[in-house]
């Protein structure tokens, strides 16, 4: 019989499974295992940390729920040491020690029974009477369990100031033994060092450690971290009103509101102290201020700089003979040159710098190619490059040469956190192309200036139309702007590709006209559908259908060969929940198939990834794709192949990662897939754009669904674009160097 909430109870048992577990809010659904009920009881509540195998004091009271019956609504809990066998090899097997999984677990517990714990504490050289263990292992178990009582100090410290445990073993990873020590002192460290811990999360902290709202100490946290989240926009800096505007309202709270002209105050005396840079507006503007973070104002002035030196160097050439050159080429293999693409062959010859822009079916690959085999035939050393693995295969099969992303191939060194190559030590190349330029951002653009010799020549393939790049700045489009950089525009479709009505849709909306799409249900055999799903609660159960019945029937693979596109990583229809649904459809679990629960995700072997974070030490960058390919429970690893090699994941670093069955338009860019589903919806009106669907279009290279209303797609089309970033290498690119 259900108790009224009045009336508490203090429940016992083992955490059978995790049914849900929100890392923001700790909410968690659970199924505990008691000895004096018969069934699992279901437990609600927030919790911290939570795994499968632990043994738990609650305290709470029972309800029931409409739907899911009787619950136990957990008011506080505790961790106690499992009493039971079941209890003790649950607990040794659920992953919490490194070096003991399942089958190790076992073992350890039929040998040493309800002494098992006492023996890894007290006695741990004891464990290597048990088989297949080593003293190497026994050294590994010995350490684990001592990091492991580090990291319950840690949990019981911060489960105390209201943050998630779920990053607890990252945090001790981070600070060691000092973490309270440093978490004490400046709880904003957090927000710096530990992704997926923010400053709001870090800012709760500090108000329970008892730092007062109106400290200098927060509102320069708040600074920089607005400045960050403006980075994260894709800005380089803020205008001087926005940012106040900006951080008034972030750091304003209902007990404490923030006075602008102290926040004034505090912006000139970073300045003073070299925390910020505050840059005069435009000559017509010089009061409308800008204030950068100094490694981005510094960045931006240098790459200026560089890209100038660069563009200035005179390239001593025969162009009488180049031509001659592309004529015999040209005749030879049969194919004729467009004038936009002679004129960019040319350009190329005789330039230190060129942009190649364009968009699909005009020949931007074409012309590469060819530009390649000039350089080739002058002899030059040659190197090609595009920022991510899956850019840098596809450019190595186009061309038939060798291609490496640019982390590779400027060689970074997570020691330094610098790139080895750079103006001291230049790449070693005479000529370099570089594909999908719309992916550099600020910085990786400038370590890649930096490494070009001035002897060199310089290609950049890209396509303008494209969203900006995920990082900061707008680099191929201010390059472009500015006239310092000599531009091809490939505008001519080419017959072959108008063919294809990806092709032809996405120019038509790259125009700025509304496309008339194909519906699936009229049997057209078009490569560019369009399904009418105006519920965005209907989209699931449309996209299940598109997967087992129509991807099938028109020759794609849907787990090799389709990815799924939304605008957003939130909602009915955002990247998070489609992950789940299509993990059921295209991976679900299965009998011999590894799988591994950490922070509310299932990861199973088999399962597409994304990297959400640059990992340097891994060389695994930010919108890296990959595939697990093991987990291993004993050793507490994660392998993942990428596109060019294997990378193991500790579990404490397992929320770099995320699963991309389905990905945001935005973090598609760079790949291109055989099939692509894309959600379109009014719900995203503030992501909607132009460059959005024309990017989402031609990701796909054989067929392209749309799902949405036709509404949405209006909307994407009549938005060219919703919000300039704010960047000045344009106008830095048309100053005269000194």
């Amino acid at each position: 019989m259900a108790l009224s909430p009045e009336t508490t109870e203090i429940l016992e048992g083992i955490v059978e499974r995790i049914t849900f577990h929100s890392d923001e809010s700790g909410y968690t659904v659970a199924r505990l295992k008691t000895t004096s009920a018969r069934d699992l009881l279901t437990i609600i509540g927030s919790f911290a940390s939570i795994d499968a195998g632990q043994t738990l004091r609650l305290t709470g009271f029972w309800r029931e729920h409409p739907k899911f019956g009787q619950q136990f609504e957990v008011q506080y809990y505790e961790e106690i040491r499992p009493a039971t066998l079941t209890g003790i090899e649950k607990y040794l097997g659920s992953g919490l020690i490194k070096g003991i999984g399942p089958v190790t677990a076992r073992r350890i517990v039929t040998e040493f029974g309800l002494d098992t714990l006492e023996v890894i504490e007290s006695q741990s050289e004891r464990l290597l009477e048990i088989p297949g263990i080593s003293h190497g292992r026994v050294k590994r178990i010995q350490a684990a369990w001592e990091a492991q009582k580090a990291i319950k100090e840690v949990m019981v410290f911060l489960q105390g100031h209201g943050v998630s445990t779920t990053y607890a073993a990252k945090i001790f990873k981070q600070y060691g033994q000092e973490v309270i020590a440093t978490v004490t002192h400046n709880p904003y460290q957090l927000a710096a060092d530990i992704y997926g811990i923010g400053f709001l999360t870090a800012d709760k902290i500090a108000r329970k450690l008892g730092i007062a709202p109106d400290s200098d100490f927060r509102y320069r946290a708040g600074i920089l971290y607005v400045l960050s989240e403006a980075a994260e926009e894709g800005h380089c800096y803020l205008p001087q009103q926005e940012l106040l505007e900006r951080v008034v309202q972030q750091l304003s709270l209902p007990d404490a509101p923030v006075d602008p002209t102290r926040i004034q105050d505090l912006l000139d005396h970073m300045a003073l102290q070299g925390e910020l840079m505050i840059q005069p507006g435009a000559p017509d503007q010089p009061e409308d201020q800008r204030c950068y973070q100094p490694s981005f104002f510094h960045t931006e002035q240098h790459l200026a700089k560089l890209l100038i030196q660069l563009a200035r160097c005179p390239v001593e050439v025969d162009l009488q003979r180049v031509q001659r050159w592309v004529d015999r080429y040209t005749e030879h293999h049969h194919i004729t040159l467009s004038a936009q693409q002679r004129e960019a062959v040319e350009l190329a010859a005789q330039s230190r710098v060129v942009i190649l822009t364009g968009g699909p079916g005009c020949g931007k690959t074409f012309t590469t190619r060819t530009i390649v085999a000039l350089w080739k035939a002058m002899g030059k050393t040659l190197a090609l490059a595009a920022p991510t693995g899956r850019a840098a295969q596809r450019l190595s099969e186009l061309t038939g040469q060798e291609a490496k992303t640019l982390h590779r191939l400027l060689e970074f060194d997570p020691a330094s956190l610098h790139f080895r190559h750079n103006a001291e030590n230049p790449l070693q190349v005479q000529a370099l192309v570089v594909d999908e330029a719309s992916m550099l951002d600020l910085f990786l653009a400038h370590a890649l200036v930096r490494a070009v010799p001035l002897e060199a020549q310089l290609l950049l393939v890209g396509d303008s139309d494209q969203l900006p790049s995920v990082g900061p700045g707008n680099v191929l489009r201010d390059m472009i702007a500015s006239g310092c950089v000599p531009v091809v525009r490939l505008t001519e479709v080419f017959r072959q590709a108008q063919a294809s009505q990806i092709v032809t849709t996405a120019h038509q909306v790259q125009q700025g006209h509304i496309p008339k799409l194909q519906h699936i249900a009229s049997g057209t055999d078009s490569d560019c559908l369009w399904v009418n799903v105006p519920d965005p609660e209907e989209a699931l159960p449309a996209i299940g259908h598109l997967i087992t019945t129509e991807l099938p029937q028109r020759g794609f693979d849907p787990q090799q060969e389709m990815q799924v596109l939304s605008p957003t990583v939130r909602g009915s229809v955002g990247t998070r929940a489609l992950n789940g649904a299509l993990q059921k459809t295209l991976n679900p679990p299965r009998s011999g198939i590894t799988e591994l629960t950490r922070g509310g995700t299932t990861f199973r072997v088999g399962d597409r990834v994304i990297q959400q974070v640059n990992d340097y030490d891994r060389e695994v960058f930010n919108g890296d794709l990959g595939t697990i390919t093991k987990i291993d429970l004993e050793e507490q690893e994660v392998r993942v192949r990428f596109a060019e090699r294997q990378v193991t994941y500790d579990y404490a670093d397992l929320s770099e990662l995320t699963l991309a069955w389905a990905v945001t338009i935005h973090k598609s860019q760079g790949s291109e897939y055989p099939a692509v589903i894309i959600l379109l919806y009014p719900l995203h009106y503030l992501l909607l754009s132009r460059n959005l669907l024309y990017t989402a279009l031609t990701r796909a290279k054989r067929l392209a669904i749309l799902v949405g209303p036709m509404k949405a797609v209006a909307m994407a089309v009549n938005r060219v674009q919703v919000q300039e970033r704010y960047t000045t290498l344009a106008g830095r690119l048309q100053i005269p160097l000194k």
